[in-house]
């Protein structure tokens, strides 16, 4: 049941490799759980059984945020049980989500960025690797464009092989996007592009921008995150702070903090409803409230009296 509703997720929804991984993830882990208590079948589950299970997560120290998900991709399962016609009730729809306040995205500062970028390029400069342009471009890239690290990795060569000012992305559910590249992305670019063979075995092609030796063809997004991290830590950053989600989010925040238009950030992040963009608005607070005492015809009066 469960390859089958994976299944119906790909073809009838879209739904990314991220996406599929991650029900994966949360369903097993209900079903290893009925499966060591001796409940039966994650088919079969009953309310009572699945309350067993979020307690248990309860007393594992397990995320609000996490329980939530695992609440959401059940009730997605068993809604395909029943529409199917292999169950006749969904046993989730009894069992609330917990009530999770939403967390403001990490963000670095631009004076942490510098530093990044300022070691990035000047380890491109001196050493001239492939590896070391590679890491430059990436790091460049995604600052510059907010895409997310799926996307980033998944570049194909032919997304940039004219000297792009836009990039066209695919995202989520294969929603296409135009992307600006700033001059530095493009002048990071310009000086991997002849290094790109370097990463390729000898007499093969690759479709992607970022090609690899290993399984998948190209650079994962685990093994990007482990360069960036080693890169921050060089950098004088702590790497924990550091993520290429965490870049995703400065490249929005900064945007915004710079006078950005709202609408602008949510179509250059690919997020379907503004809202999901909304929480980035905490790092206007202060340009707002400097706009209102400066121009607010009141806050002037209050001064002169």
């Amino acid at each position: 049941m469960l390859e089958l509703f994976l299944e119906m997720l790909v073809a009838e929804r879209g739904a990314a490799k991220n996406t599929v991984e991650a029900y994966t993830r949360d369903l097993v882990s209900v079903s290893d759980f009925l499966s060591h208590k001796k409940l039966g079948a994650l088919k079969s589950a009953q309310t009572e059984h699945l309350r067993a299970y979020f307690s248990h997560q309860k007393k594992e120290g397990v995320s609000e945020r996490t329980v939530a998900r695992r609440l959401s991709s059940l009730r997605q399962f068993y809604r395909f049980l029943l529409d199917e016609g292999l169950r006749e009730d969904n046993p989730v729809d009894r069992i609330e989500s917990p009530k999770q306040g939403r967390s403001l995205p990490k963000v670095m500062s631009e004076k942490e960025i510098e530093s990044l970028l300022t070691f990035v390029r000047k380890e491109a400069d001196e050493k001239g690797s492939p590896e070391a342009m590679r890491l430059f471009l990436l790091i460049e890239l995604l600052y510059a464009t907010g895409l997310r690290v799926s996307e980033l990795v998944g570049l194909p060569l032919a997304a940039v092989s004219r000297d792009p000012q836009l990039l066209l992305v695919k995202g989520k559910g294969d929603k296409e996007r135009l992307v600006p590249v700033g001059s530095a992305a493009r002048n990071a670019l310009s000086r991997y592009l002849p290094l790109r063979v370097r990463f390729l075995k000898a007499g093969i092609e690759s479709p992607w921008l970022f090609p690899s030796s290993g399984a998948e063809g190209r650079l994962t997004r685990q093994r990007f995150g482990q360069l960036l991290k080693e890169a921050a830590s060089q950098a004088g950053l702590e790497p924990k702070k550091v993520s290429p989600h965490v870049l995703r989010h400065a490249f929005a925040s900064h945007l915004l903090a710079n006078g950005a238009d709202l609408r602008i950030v949510q179509k250059m992040l690919g997020h379907a409803d503004i809202s999901t963009t909304q929480i980035y608005t905490h790092v206007l607070d202060s340009r707002l409230q400097k706009l209102v005492q400066e121009h607010h015809p009141l806050a002037s009066r209050s001064k002169s009296g």
